[in-house]
């Protein structure tokens, strides 16, 4: 499986090249949860620390405040927030959209499987 990339504490210049000031936040407070990227997706993390742990055994990987995270497409893994996280985030090849469709379908089957 791909890991995942961390740049700690990247220079302000690679900040604003990326744009990261336009991209959406997303916030998620302490909490353990299961996740797969269904595209590639770049993080500046603006608050928080937390640890993704794969699901293939490899090691975890632990981000924080001040880094900028590069989830690769078809990861899976476990999300540990250890403290309350606020990223900005942005979808290689704006797949924002596919993102979001993949995460409905995966919600809409887990309702239709407990109900």
């Amino acid at each position: 499986m791909k890991e995942i990339t961390v740049d700690s504490n990247p220079s302000e210049a690679i900040l604003k090249n990326l744009g990261v000031a336009h991209w959406p936040t997303w916030e998620k407070g302490v909490s353990v949860f299961p996740w797969s990227f269904v595209t590639t997706e770049i993080a500046y993390i603006v608050e928080g620390e937390c640890v993704m742990t794969p699901n293939d055994g490899g090691p975890p990987t632990t981000f924080k405040a001040g880094d900028l995270v590069v989830f690769p497409n078809g990861y899976k893994g476990t999300w540990e927030v250890k403290k309350a996280l606020k990223k900005q985030f942005k979808h290689k090849d704006g797949n924002f959209v596919k993102c979001a469709l993949s995460r409905f379908k995966i919600l809409k089957n887990k309702l239709k499987s407990n109900g």
